[in-house]
């Protein structure tokens, strides 16, 4: 390959041209050695089955499904499941009962490393060629997955993946069940305890509402009624105990004036009239003792008087004196009857007052009550909003829990009647005819690409180590100088006899290295 020139799209057909057979020969070999060494491996068989997840028969918004929406969770857990010893080790012990406990051991590699699974969505009319039946009007695309085995036999691929299938049924079968009793228990046992947690709020709130009563919010605007017809009702009390007070006060003077005038009526047991007689004897005696000695006759009879006179008053503020406090029926028989109603009055108005104190007092302790009802009405309040949010939050949980626990019966119930979703094996596993690994025809493809990668670096290698000079454009990059002129190679190409005479064909001479084009000298002339 000459260097130090820019190679054109001629330049390339014409090294085609000339390395046909180092890309041919690769090309044609390497195809037919892949599909022989493809014999050289064992032949492994895939079998596969298709299973298609049915959704449940009651419509969702009537029950609602207790599994995840999820199934590509839902699979990559069934698959762990399926895939765990304790579920492979009796189904292989089933199918292949001669073998040793390492023997199935093994196996059970085995199969973890030959299983695939794969999810798999399908069309309604997929779902009418898979499964041989019409689709119900209105259904949804059905997911399902496909699980496939590789073996060394066909049957034995076929026989483990029909297992497997079975397996992956029996365990979403299974997962659904328990499931749905597992959310049953749970809510149940939730239940009981929201139940026990919602009657002792109750409680609290009843025993609330009974130590607070009359104080609760909705209790405050009936509280500033009441307390304002108290303030009503003992201002009016005070105002007839102080008119009572007033007219009794006013009755005693006029009882006392009528007394007065009464008794002055009297005999001379009435007070004034003694004193005013014992203020007229010490007036004697003054004078007389003035005039005489005690011992004179006078002085001694006006002491006299002056005595049986105060004896006499004594007596008589004695008797006046028990008859008020004792309000003795004589004396009151003896009085007048203005005086007797004057002090019926007196009593009447006493009481009027007793019951208007009494009054007064109930009065004012009511008023205290509900003062301090509608003070504490703000901090009762908030205790009560408190306790009645925690009930209410109480009581929605409880809701909740007893509407959850309706539909996971629900659920359970449609479960037992084979009623919700299930699995089902449309495409059950089938015997492979031909197997799996290895493809010859995969085999032969890779042997004619790597023929023409052989074929192409060959070629490429071929190029690069010749030097030949093939076109005017080879001279210049070869010379580095400008081409003036280009003699053609004229001449007779002579055929080649078998016994080896050399004689003229078509006017052109045949050259034995009729392969290479042998370029002429080229005169070049400098200018």
């Amino acid at each position: 390959m000459i260097a130090n020139r820019e190679l054109t799209i001629e330049d390339y057909a014409a090294m085609l041209r000339r390395r046909a057979k180092v890309l041919l020969i690769p090309a044609l070999l390497a195809p037919l050695a892949g599909f022989l060494v493809s014999f050289l491996f064992a032949a492994k068989y895939t079998s596969q089955s298709t299973i298609l997840v049915e959704g449940q028969k009651v419509p969702e918004n009537m029950v609602q499904p207790l599994v995840p929406d999820d199934l590509a969770t839902r699979f990559t857990t069934l698959q762990q499941q399926v895939l765990s010893e304790s579920r492979l080790r009796p189904m292989i012990e089933k199918l292949y009962p001669q073998k040793t406990s390492q023997e199935v051991a093994a196996m059970i590699d085995t199969i973890r490393l030959n299983m695939n699974v794969q999810p798999v969505v399908t069309t309604l009319s997929q779902i009418g060629n898979l499964s041989g039946r019409s689709p119900r009007p209105g259904q949804s695309p059905v997911p399902g997955l496909t699980v496939s085995y590789t073996a060394p036999s066909p049957r034995e691929a076929q026989q483990i993946c029909n297992e497997l299938s079975s397996l992956f049924i029996s365990e979403n079968l299974k997962f659904i069940q328990e499931t749905a009793t597992g959310t049953s228990d749970v809510l149940k046992q939730g239940l009981e305890v929201a139940k026990q947690h919602l009657n002792d709020l109750d409680s609290q709130l009843a025993a609330f509402q009974k130590q607070y009563v009359g104080q609760l919010p909705g209790d405050e605007e009936s509280n500033l009624k009441i307390l304002m017809g108290l303030n009503s009702q003992l201002e009016a009390n005070t105002q007839t105990l102080n008119r009572a007070q007033q007219d009794k006060s006013y009755t005693e003077s006029m009882l006392a004036q009528q007394v007065a005038a009464w008794q002055s009526t009297q005999s001379s047991t009435n007070p004034q009239v003694l004193e005013k007689q014992l203020s007229e004897l010490q007036s004697q005696l003054l004078q007389l003792q003035a005039r005489y000695t005690d011992d004179h006759p006078d002085v001694i009879k006006a002491k006299a008087d002056i005595s049986e006179v105060k004896k006499k008053l004594a007596d008589v503020n004695k008797a006046s004196s028990d008859a008020t406090e004792t309000g003795n029926e004589k004396a009151s028989a003896m009085e007048p009857p203005e005086i007797r109603q004057m002090r019926l009055q007196i009593h009447q108005y006493n009481d009027l007052i007793t019951a208007g104190t009494r009054d007064q007092k109930r009065l004012q302790q009511e008023i205290a009550t509900y003062q301090g009802r509608v003070s504490l009405s703000p901090a009762v309040e908030e205790q009560y909003k408190q306790r009645t949010r925690d009930y209410d939050i109480a009581k929605k949980s409880y809701e909740d829990l007893l509407a959850k626990k309706s539909a996971a019966d629900l659920t359970v119930q449609m479960n037992n009647q084979s009623q919700g979703e299930r699995m089902s094996t449309v495409l059950p596993a089938e015997l492979p005819d031909s197997p799996s690994f290895p493809n010859r025809l995969f085999f032969a493809l890779g042997g004619l690409a790597a023929g023409l990668g052989l074929g192409a670096v060959l070629a490429f290698w071929l190029e690069f180590r010749d030097n030949s000079i093939r076109t005017e454009a080879d001279a210049e990059a070869v010379l580095e100088l400008p081409m003036l002129i280009a003699v053609p190679w004229v001449g007779v190409i002579l055929e080649e006899p078998r016994n080896g005479n050399r004689r003229p064909k078509n006017g052109k001479f045949w050259n034995r290295n009729k392969n290479k084009k042998i370029e002429s000298h080229k005169e070049t002339l400098s200018a």
